[in-house]
């Protein structure tokens, strides 16, 4: 039986500075309060983590740190995905050598009209066959325009290399197909907190989830208590994670979560251009939501020295 993920895990932020390089001694600090969790691990480099605005030199050393600064008992994904098969496999091996525990793969999504289900398959058994470590599927239909089809996965499914899958797309449908057509030891992640406790009554077994960066807590409490059937509890705390996971989600997006990190003591900072941070109209609004869920949100003064605006703290060069 090959190695079976289960659990919580935090899609990590890419903190920049305000030169838009990647800020560490802020990330550090992130892995150290993340460490302080009931995280099951993280994943670096997902769509949270801008691994698209990465070049491969920082998306090598982000895996290098993030493994270094957090626990060695507890497992890091990283994401891997590239347009070619070539780039992939390269960029998973170096994830390997740098520790990590298993690869979260993006499929190419650029020439979408030649990503057949044929491509696809052929792109990731390739990967699979190469990877010196546990392959984890990543479906991201918003974000790359396609769906993979559960018969697909079912069928990537068979290989002893592939693991399991992070679904985002929502549609829980789907994701049931997968679950029933699946080993056992095949592991279906909720790619979202929105649909966590129905993906968990599924049979689903974890969840890469990006309000668990600033939930992650209430996220794995969430998932505990749907394994245990105690569904009353699971549910409320399922509503009450709703309008939260939507505001770093759909919403607001990378500077949404950002955003939220900067409210509840992490350092979330600016996203590297060509995505805006978050204005101050939307900024109140996701302050709101955060409020009236329940979450403890820092009170920045409401000008900053000399009468500006007030803006998060930008971190030290490092």
């Amino acid at each position: 039986m090959r190695h079976r993920l289960t659990g919580i895990f935090a899609p990590i932020a890419t903190p920049f500075d305000d030169e838009e390089r990647i800020a560490y001694a802020a990330l550090r600090r992130n892995l150290e309060k993340w460490a302080r969790t009931k995280l099951t691990g993280l994943v670096v480099l997902g769509s949270n983590g801008e691994f698209v605005h990465l070049d491969p030199s920082e998306k090598e050393r982000m895996v290098a740190f993030v493994r270094e600064h957090f626990p060695a008992d507890r497992p890091v994904i990283a994401g891997t995905g590239a347009e070619s098969t070539r780039e992939c496999i390269r960029l998973t091996k170096r994830a390997a050598e740098s520790g990590a525990d298993a690869a979260l793969v993006l499929h190419p999504s650029y020439y979408k009209s030649a990503m057949t289900s044929p491509v696809l398959e052929r792109y990731f058994l390739d990967v699979a066959e190469a990877s010196p470590i546990p392959v984890m599927l990543y479906n991201m239909p918003r974000n790359t325009g396609l769906d993979l089809a559960p018969e697909l996965v079912v069928r990537l499914a068979a290989h002893p290399n592939i693991v399991g899958i992070k679904d985002s797309g929502g549609n829980i449908a789907a994701i049931s197909e997968v679950i029933a057509g699946t080993p056992d030891d095949f592991a279906v992640f909720a790619g979202s907190g929105g649909f966590l406790l129905v993906t968990t009554l599924m049979g689903g077994v974890g969840g890469t989830l990006a309000v668990a960066n600033i939930l992650p807590d209430e996220c794995a409490d969430l998932f505990s208590l749907a394994r245990q059937g105690r569904l009353e509890q699971a549910r409320e705390l399922q509503v009450r994670l709703l309008p939260v996971n939507a505001a770093v989600t759909s919403r607001w997006g990378v500077a949404g979560l950002k955003a939220a990190l900067d409210m509840v003591g992490f350092y979330g900072g600016p996203p590297r251009r060509p995505l805006p941070p978050l204005g101050d109209e939307a900024r109140a609004e996701l302050r709101s939501v955060l409020e009236t869920a329940g979450v403890r949100v820092l009170r920045p003064p409401a000008r900053a020295p000399g009468g500006r605006p007030y803006r998060p703290p930008r971190p030290r060069r490092t």
